[in-house]
Parts: structure tokens; sequence; C-alpha cells
């Protein structure tokens, strides 16, 4: 399948063309996709040609219009947005090439609320009056997408997306201003946008009405979005991880959060807790997924010998060779001590051990030269108020 994008260097086009590209090159080999294999992109910019487009048109099997102005210097300037789509469709003709039409339209073509007398919102409405034409006039498959809000990696900020513009400045320290916190925003991730667009090329395309649509959509005010981006900054010194619940609006804007930052800021330094035994360092926090340490255990040594109420943990060496220990706390009906648990591991051979509540236990560097480093996992953050933590020797 031949696939045309226009406006390919675009925020949706450079998203569409790495999707298209992925499938193209074997490396997204999801089964629904692959009847549009051998899969060939053309791509068209603004530093294209008339005749490279007419050529494009010719031969291609599914046209992404993209396409379009955004910010004009002068209203006049949003004839573009009805012209590009106008010269696409005429070459199509010349052509006789009815294949399927994408149009990203907008929201703001409905010239409705605060859209109401949008010079970009009418001149989107004038380009999807000329794609229903042609489609009834020329029996051509047409696909009308208005399109709300959109965020997600590679948009520019201070352009079109105030969430890019936001994430810009909120990322890299640069002042910003919200003028109403309480505008509300309906948000189109995407990644979940490029889905749709995918679908649609197999013809599997989402309707309601005269319209195709993608989602899902998020609905957050400006001060919302602006509050969640200042946490996310600050989340850093706390070891923090937001909320990655599967398709949450917050996973979908930290993902876009972090595309923003300068790749100067991409690495930062941990503070590590040091003794004799050797080191003790958190990795990363979570709200309602506890917490990842390292924990360094020179030759020799021995760390823990406590127990917890609740807590539960589980380690894995990654290098070295160690002895983890266990044995329920108190004594059984005899008034015996219970037995001792014991775990030979090695980062040779990785084996998860787990703390289990109620058991002191312990972990033992078997070696006389190398320091054993383990990954450590709890299921809760240590609270310094309630330790939940008990010395006890195994």
């Amino acid at each position: 399948m031949r696939v045309l994008v226009t406006g390919a260097k675009g925020f949706v086009g450079r998203n569409l063309c790495a999707s298209l590209a992925a499938l193209r090159d074997g490396k997204d080999r999801r089964e629904r996709f692959q009847g549009l294999l051998p899969l060939e992109i053309l791509t068209f910019d603004l530093d294209g040609t008339r005749d490279e487009l007419a050529a494009d048109c010719a031969e291609c099997d599914f046209v992404f219009h993209l396409a379009g102005v955004n910010r004009p210097d002068c209203e006049e300037q949003f004839s573009g947005n009805a012209e590009s789509l106008s010269f696409v469709l005429a070459c199509l003709e010349r052509a006789g090439n009815r294949c399927p039409v994408m149009l990203a339209s907008s929201v703001q073509a409905t010239l409705e609320g605060r859209f109401a007398g949008s010079a970009y919102g009418k001149s989107k409405l004038e380009a999807e009056e000329l794609l229903r034409a042609y489609g009834n006039r020329t029996g051509g498959k047409t696909l009308i997408y208005r399109l709300p809000n959109l965020y997600g990696k590679w948009c520019r900020p201070n352009y079109n997306s105030v969430v890019a513009t936001f994430c810009d400045a909120i990322a890299n320290g640069r002042p910003y201003t919200v003028n109403d916190p309480a505008v509300e925003l309906d948000l189109l991730y995407i990644d979940d946008l490029v889905e749709e667009l995918l679908a649609a090329l197999i013809g599997e395309e989402h309707r309601e009405g005269g319209f195709c649509v993608a989602g899902p959509v998020d609905h957050a005010s400006l001060g919302e979005v602006a509050e969640l981006l200042e946490s996310f900054k600050g989340s850093r010194g706390g070891l923090e991880v937001p909320d990655c619940t599967p398709d949450s609006f917050r996973k979908k804007l930290y993902s876009t959060y972090l595309s923003h930052l300068d790749p100067a800021d991409f690495a930062y330094k941990l503070d590590s807790h040091t003794d004799d035994r050797g080191s003790f360092t958190e990795v990363l926090k979570t709200p309602d997924r506890g917490q990842v340490s390292i924990n360094v255990t020179k030759p020799g040594c021995t760390k823990g010998n406590h127990w917890h109420h609740t807590k539960w943990e589980r380690f894995l060496v990654v290098r070295g060779e160690a002895l983890i220990r266990l044995r329920r706390i108190g004594t059984d009906a005899d008034g015996n001590a219970y037995p001792i648990v014991e775990y030979h591991v090695s980062g040779d051979a990785p084996t998860v051990v787990e703390m289990i509540p109620g058991y002191t236990h312990c972990i033992t560097n078997l070696s006389n030269e190398h320091d054993l480093v383990t990954l450590m996992w709890a299921n809760e953050c240590f609270d310094p108020e309630r330790p939940d933590t008990f010395f006890e020797e195994v």
C-alpha cells in the first residue's frame, strides 16, 4: 500500500509517519496491520513542490491530509487550509484516483461557543465542505476528524498547543502564564489519535454521525494541567513516579512532560546511605506500589536481621553470591524457635526471594573480595513515623 501524508513534518505528521515506518520496517508486527505490507510512505510538506505532490496523488492508495495553517501572519492566510486540500483533491480527480482521503479538521469548525467567529474554524469548515462535495461527486471515501486540543511528544510549544507550552516552560524553568485556570480543555493524546488513523487505514475507523472520531478524549482545566505538570517537576526530589494507570490522563501527560526536558536534564543524582557494611540507595517511589532500592553489601557482611508486621519485600541479587535467611518470629506450640529457611542465590541465576511479614530476615555476602549488589522492592514507601521495622537476629 502507498500512503500519502501531507504535513508530514508537523506534529501529527511526524508521529503518524514514525508509526507507519515501524509497520513498514517490520518493527510493529501486530497482526491486524500486516495486510498493509508492503507499505510505502509518501510524504509532502512545505519544502516539496506541487509537481511532486501531484505525482504522489496519482499513485497513492490513501491520503492523510494533515497540512494546514495553524498560526498565520494574517487572517487571509487561513485560506491555505482549504486551498491545500483543494489542490490535493484536484490532483486525485485528474489522475482518476478515488482512494480514501482523511482530513484533519478541528472542533473550531463548529463555530459554536468560544469558537464563534473563529477564522481558523471557518477555514476548517470550508475544507470539510470541499471534501464532502468531492466525496459526493466522485464516490471516493472521505474521513473527516474534528480534532480537539492535541498533546504528546514532539508537539511545538508556543504554537498551537497550550499543553506543549506549559510542558516546555515548567520542564525547563521558563516563565508561563495561566490566563484563566478555570478554562476547560478537551484533550486528545497523540498516540491515541495515531492508533485511530492506523485503524482508518485498514477500514476500521470509528464514526459518529457524519464525522470520524478518535479517543478517548480527556477533560481538564488549564489550572489542573499546570498543577499536574508542576507536581511532575517536583517528583524527582522525592523519587516519586506519578500514577501510571493504563490509559490515564496523568500517565499520558507525564510522558508528554518528559519529552520536553532538555537533554542535559535527563540524568540526576541519588543520595546513598552508607555505613561500614555498604550502602543503601532509594531509586524510585510510587503512590501505591511501594519503592525500589539498590543495596550494596561489602564482602563478608550481613544486613537486615529485622522483621515487619505488614510490609513485604522482594530481593533480587544482580551481582555476587548471597545467603538469604528467614525465620518466623516467636516459638511453636512446644516453645521451640521456628526453623530457619535459607536460600543461596547468585546474580548468575536471577532468583527473587520474598521477605514475608512476621519473618525476621537477613542477607549475607558470601564473597570475601567482591561487593554484593541486590535490587530490593518494598510494597510501601518507607515512613519514618511508622517504619514497621523491628530488630531481631535470624
